[in-house]
């Protein structure tokens, strides 16, 4: 789901930007925002909704790119599954990961959106379950759907014999759903570390929408132990979605405003903040015009 970030790294995009740039995984949505503020990184990447908390705390964050573009999520059920649709949820027992988690909050989202309905008042159980036990839990039965992100929909697939039923990219329409975030002091007293970043984003999205080859060959260097056929299947459903990988690393208004309404209506954040104090696209938009598509 993070490419852009793996593919600005292997492709020697952050070197030739300026950066000298490592990926470091913070183990949690939640986590990356604390590690910012703590100065121990300069750039951060998680869900929009934590920097809203960070700053409704009194941290000073601005999202500064955009990462993911749609929801990149599926829900996957036994082939003989009759879920379709959001409105087939009801009733229904999804197995996700541990609150919080964008695999409870998304579904919520939906069902409170687009099916209308309330997910508890509706019947509708969350099974919260650690990372890789989704597919087991709908497998033996214990769980009619699970919703997860790659490379959890592949091997659903391959390993367990699910399938995608639902796509909540299609469902929702685009959102920023993933972004990238700074602290105000690096903005300013690093602004060219912002901008090198930027660029090195940009100048990713742009080869991967141009060749597909490429995250298919990015994914299998940083995730050797993942079978190339799942990785074939996962560079399907993310460019098939049209919104995962960005066509280029600006943030607008429609996705801001999207964003806050899932966080929202997920539970991860109590209230919204606004585009204009929250998201800061100076530098994105630059590189976007000298490095990206539009």
């Amino acid at each position: 789901m993070y490419a852009s970030l793996y593919v600005a790294a292997d492709k020697g995009l952050f070197a030739k930007h300026g950066l000298d740039a490592e990926i470091s995984s913070a183990g949690g949505i939640a986590l990356p925002v604390p590690i910012l503020l703590s100065a121990r990184a300069q750039i951060g990447v998680t869900s929009p909704g934590m920097s809203v908390n960070a700053v409704r705390e009194g941290g000073k964050v601005k999202n500064i790119a955009k990462i993911v573009g749609g929801v990149s999520m599926w829900g996957m059920a036994r082939p003989d599954s009759k879920i379709k649709t959001v409105d087939d949820l009801r009733g229904k027992t999804i197995a996700t990961l541990k609150f919080p988690s964008s695999t409870i909050q998304v579904p919520t989202f939906a069902m409170k959106t687009v099916g209308k309905f309330e997910p508890k008042e509706a019947g509708v159980t969350f099974l919260e379950l650690p990372a890789g036990a989704q597919a087991a839990a709908v497998k033996d039965g214990r769980a009619d759907i699970a919703t997860a992100f790659e490379w959890d929909i592949s091997i659903g697939a391959e390993q367990f014999g699910l399938v995608p039923v639902l796509s909540f990219a299609d469902v929702l329409g685009p959102v920023c759903f993933t972004t990238a975030m700074a602290t105000e002091d690096v903005i300013a007293k690093s602004p060219d570390l912002v901008q090198g970043f930027c660029n090195a984003l940009a100048e990713g999205q742009k080869l991967m929408h141009q060749n597909h080859a490429v995250f298919t060959e990015v994914a299998e260097k940083y995730f050797p132990r993942v079978p190339p056929s799942v990785i074939a299947n996962a560079t399907k459903n993310f460019f098939d979605s049209k919104t995962a990988v960005p066509t280029n690393p600006v943030i607008t208004q429609e996705e801001w405003d999207r964003a806050m309404q899932l966080e929202q209506g997920g539970g991860a954040i109590k209230g919204t903040l606004p585009f204009a104090q929250m998201v800061d696209n100076s530098f994105a938009e630059k590189a976007t015009k000298q490095f990206g598509l539009s």
